[in-house]
């Protein structure tokens, strides 16, 4: 893998780069659809490919490694081939979910003994098995077993789990380095910033995982309910650390305007539910403002959904088209806003990206900030 910086933002520690894989190139900042279970939910990958048309994709360890298990997606020869997907994959770790089902796991130093949410059954997940499911899973960047913190944490907690957290990763690195990548690709591994919202664990958590030497760097922990401004704070004392010749991912962020602010810090990567779950609650988001389809002022809005027209379905379509699917409880309108959603994702960062390498992104960002500050 290589990571190639081309821009820096003169406004901003923003930067715009390549991250090179044998499933091909990512331009950065980028985000990633989330494909929990092989799939982004309602979209074919037809539509991933042509419409949407990301770099790379995230699949859950957690999930696949439930259902369907590693064992088919062995015999499929890997993920990439069973979904049929010839782009990037992240898989991350299993750590946020195990730490999801709050009330169904016990974590320990060997690791997580937790129940199976299809079936009740009990597995254990350690920092040598997680490397190995991912290993078979098939992703070209793989994540580092950590435990993710809730908020808000005790003090004394959050920094027990950081120095858990660390341990678990050289497990980690030593059995990535004793096994060899699948499939006939290269396999890399990030390890996780952790600490909570304490500055100096932070600090303290940064320094480990820069001197872990990896590829690539994450920052976990965060997108768990604490405010924005302290998401920022503790991004960009992490950024300051992480070394500025590797990509940086942050993890589970977030809203369009989070991720304008966290590509102002310094941070390359991101992935998130919000675009897929909220457009399957109606909720649209637009250069201008949020849209909540279902209310009833676009009953007899025969407009397009969106002018910008970004996908296919911004325009195909109008909003009071895609209102009556929502009322009428349609999978159809769950699909088109999720395209839409998607799809404006992925225009965000490559307009952000546009604009780091014109040497005017803080101006832009900030301006788009305000725009999309509103319910429409």
């Amino acid at each position: 893998m290589q990571f190639k910086r081309i821009a820096n933002d003169p406004g901003s520690r923003a930067r715009a780069g390549e991250l090179t894989t044998d499933h091909g190139t990512i331009e950065t900042p980028i985000f990633m659809p989330v494909g929990t279970a092989g799939t982004v939910k309602g979209v074919h990958q037809r539509e991933l490919t042509d419409d949407i048309n990301p770099d790379i994709i995230l699949g859950n360890t957690y999930h696949l490694y439930l259902r369907p298990k590693t064992d088919i997606l062995e015999k499929a020869g890997g993920l990439h081939k069973f979904m049929n997907w010839d782009r990037n994959i992240l898989t991350d770790s299993g750590g946020y979910q195990v730490y999801s089902l709050s009330n169904n796991r016990k974590i320990k130093e060997e690791g997580v003994k937790f129940k199976s949410h299809i079936d009740g059954s009990y597995h254990v997940f350690t920092p040598e098995n997680v490397m190995d499911i991912q290993r078979t899973i098939g992703a070209d960047i793989i994540m580092a077993f950590d435990e993710c913190t809730p908020y808000p944490c005790d003090y004394h907690y959050a920094k027990r789990s950081m120095y858990m957290t660390h341990r678990w990763l050289d497990r980690c690195i030593k059995r990535f380095n004793d096994t060899p990548s699948k499939y006939g690709y290269e396999q890399t591994l990030f390890p996780i910033v952790q600490g909570s919202t304490y500055k100096d664990l932070r600090k303290q958590s940064a320094e480990y995982i820069a001197n872990a030497g990896a590829f690539g760097n994450a920052i976990g922990g965060l997108s768990v309910g604490e405010p924005a401004e302290e998401m920022y704070a503790m991004t960009e004392v992490v950024c300051e650390i992480l070394p500025e010749e590797k990509p940086r991912y942050l993890m589970g962020v977030g809203t369009p305007i989070n991720i304008l602010e966290n590509i102002a810090l310094g941070v390359d990567m991101f992935d998130c539910v919000m675009p897929t779950r909220n457009a399957r609650n109606g909720m649209l988001f637009t250069a201008h403002g949020t849209i909540n389809i279902k209310n009833k002022k676009w009953e007899d809005d025969f407009s397009p959904i969106d002018e910008m027209g970004i996908t296919y379905v911004d325009t195909y379509y109008s909003k009071a088209y895609l209102r009556h699917l929502f009322a009428a409880n349609e999978y159809l309108g769950k699909q088109i806003a999720t395209i839409h959603n998607l799809g404006f994702y992925l225009w965000l960062v490559r307009e952000a990206r546009k604009h780091i390498l014109a040497g005017d992104f803080a101006e832009w960002k900030n301006t788009m900030v305000k725009q999309m500050d509103k319910r429409l």
